[in-house]
This record gives C-alpha cells, structure tokens and sequence, in this order.
C-alpha cells in the first residue's frame, strides 16, 4: 500500500490535477485507489463532488493530527494518494511523514523552482533519520513542447540531487475542461492527454515497485501493488 504524496508549497503547481488523474490511471488498471485532500481549500473535494458518479473514494484529511490516522484507513487500498497543502508547512511536513513516495510537480517557470527549496531539504534532513524513506521525484507539469525555459527547468531541478520524472504533463486545455465536471482525461476523447497521463503511470509504477523492493531491503516498505 504505498502512500503517495503530490506535494508543492506554491499554489496552481498542478498538484490537484496530477493526483486526480493518476488515481483514475491507476483505478483504470484494476487497482483500488484512495484520493486524500489534505489542502483545507479542498480542490480535490470539489472536484469529487462535481460528479455524481465519481468511482475514487476520497477522505479529507486536513490536520496535521489526522494524517496519523491515514495508515489505518488507507490498509485496504493497493495505492493512496495524498493531494498536497499549499504553503501550510505543517500539512506538509505531516504528508512527508507518512509518504513513501513524494512527488513534486514544478512548472517550468524559475518561480515553481524556486519555490521547492525548503520542500526539497525537509525531504532531506526526513530521509537522513528515516533510511531514505521517503523516495522523492520532481514531475514536470504544464510543459511546452521544445522551448528553452522547459531545458532550462530540468537543468536547475538537477541542482536540487532529486531525479526528475522523464514523463509529466503538457500545457492543455482539457485537464481544466474535465477537472471542472469532476472527470479526468479518461473521460475524454483526447488521445494525447491519456497516453500523457498513461506513461507517467507507467513510470510512477516502475518507481513505486523499485523503491518498495529497495525498502523491503531495509524493512521500510511492506507492499507492492
């Protein structure tokens, strides 16, 4: 059951997008998934009840003293997701704390880079004490396609010694077009936008299965999915 926290303190990073549509890529595979709003503004909230028929399960869990309660609701699930806070410190410190994986969605803009830093030293000094848990990746979101600032991005992201997912999402109009009837990009006809989202799943999996085999190494991690 890995716990994964989507996580960034600057706000519109694209966290609430990327955790909504992973969970329905991994649901989509046969997998049960549970969404977790950690944010006390709730975008992943009102994005589950935008839809009657939304088939994720989701829990909200927006204070620091009920993120502890998370291992025991979250026991049944192959994955859970966490949707991260935005600049509420002590939200995130609570969702690294219970993570096995953090991953970091960053726009490619040097704001969302600068942005990460404290982020990415708490994850530092957690995994110093914690034998490495939990694994971190920066995701790259709303890319566009060959430009010198999105070059750019990945060169100072690998100044912070954190791996960078090779594949994130791209600047389109349907991931707000869904998000606003509580759908994802499965529940579009966007060919480009599923096969986006697809492949990061994929590698989210490969990432997922590698750490937890390192973990059971180490006796940090139980399970794989």
């Amino acid at each position: 059951m890995p716990i994964i926290s989507i996580l960034n303190p600057k706000g519109g990073s694209g966290k609430t997008t990327l955790s909504t549509n992973l969970a329905r890529s991994l649901h989509e595979r046969g997998l049960s998934v549970l969404i977790v709003d950690s944010d006390p503004q709730g975008s992943a909230r009102d994005w589950h009840a935008a839809a009657e028929d939304n088939p994720l399960p989701l829990v909200a869990l927006d204070r620091p003293n009920n993120m502890k309660t998370l291992s025991s609701i979250a026991a049944s699930y192959d994955y859970v997701i966490i949707d991260g806070a935005a600049k509420l410190e002590d939200m995130i410190a609570a969702a690294i704390k219970v993570a096995d994986i953090v991953l970091i969605p960053v726009q490619p803009s040097p704001y969302d880079i600068w942005a990460v830093s404290d982020l990415v030293d708490f994850i530092k000094a957690r995994q110093e004490v914690t034998d490495g848990k939990p694994q971190a990746s920066f995701v790259i979101a709303r890319a566009i396609k060959r430009t010198k600032l999105g070059r750019e991005t990945l060169e100072a992201l690998e100044e912070y010694g954190l791996p960078v997912f090779e594949h994130g999402t791209m600047q389109r109009q349907i991931y707000p077009q869904t998000a606003a009837d509580g759908l994802s990009v499965f529940d579009s006809r966007n060919a480009e936008a599923i096969a986006e989202i697809s492949a990061f799943t994929d590698e989210l999996l490969k990432f997922s299965i590698t750490q937890t085999q390192e973990g059971a190494d180490h006796g940090t991690i139980s399970k794989t999915a």
